[in-house]
């Protein structure tokens, strides 16, 4: 029962590393808020946690929407208590386009997503730790944050985006007992490609793609990535602020 007491916010619950996060974390002793896009996936996240004997509350959450988004901090504070962990975990990809031929859509829309999303949810959180002894964020990086060779152009800024989020906050708010750390998740088994726009892959895409699946060195499951944010969430990494780790199979060490 690593975060009993804890009330945890995660974004992107309906599926994959977010669903894992929910079930994992509500196991643990934390009353969960998760928040996805689509309501009947989180829905039925929210149903499995209760199963198990947990507590989720399912919202539906625009993470590109300010309001939305602290609504959503909103809910954890008023229906739990308080506010002990967030999870920036929503995002999508662009579809592996160079600078050359991406679309000013995809741009927008990816780092409306995976950058102004986590920045949004992180300026609410933030606001409430200060004056309430704390937190620990977990943010959902990539590989493609560490390197420039495992998505587009869009996607590998937002993940660049999202640990230079990652390493400001840690260092801004380290004194009110704030933490913020990143996952630099490689391959790992999830929906996120169903967001790749197929008809945009121009043949330096499909390259950049080929490559990718040629070099990652193991697929992950969801819930090894759950376990990660579970430990950097909880109390026995309490020293630890600011840092990315790797989750990739050893893909970094290339």
């Amino acid at each position: 029962m690593r975060l009993e007491g804890k009330v945890a916010v995660i974004t992107g619950a309906g599926s994959g590393m977010g669903r894992a996060m929910a079930l994992r974390f509500a196991k643990e002793g934390a009353k969960i808020v998760g928040a996805d896009i689509a309501k009947d996936p989180v829905d039925a996240v929210a149903g499995e946690v209760r199963e198990a004997g947990g507590v989720m509350t399912p919202l539906v959450v625009n993470v590109t929407d300010r309001d939305d988004v602290e609504r959503m901090i909103r809910t954890a504070i008023d229906d739990h208590g308080g506010l002990d962990v967030l999870c920036n975990n929503a995002g999508v990809m662009d579809s592996f386009q160079g600078v050359q031929t991406l679309d000013d859509d995809t741009y927008q829309r990816v780092m409306a997503v995976n950058v102004y999303g986590p920045l949004a949810a992180m300026r609410a959180a933030v606001a409430y730790m200060k004056d309430h002894g704390g937190g620990s964020i977990v943010n959902t990086a990539s590989a493609a944050g560490l390197g420039g060779g495992s998505a587009g152009a869009a996607y590998t800024a937002s993940k660049h985006a999202v640990i230079g989020l990652t390493k400001n906050t840690a260092l801004t708010y380290a004194q009110h007992g704030i933490r913020c750390n990143a996952i630099a998740a490689g391959a790992v088994a999830t929906n996120i490609q169903q967001s790749i726009d197929p008809t945009k892959m121009d043949q330096e895409a499909l390259g950049v793609y080929g490559k990718w699946h040629a070099l990652a060195p193991a697929t992950l499951a969801s819930e090894d990535i759950a376990d990660l944010a579970l430990h950097l969430a909880s109390d026995e990494a309490k020293l630890i602020n600011g840092v990315v780790v790797p989750a990739d199979g050893g893909w970094a060490a290339y």
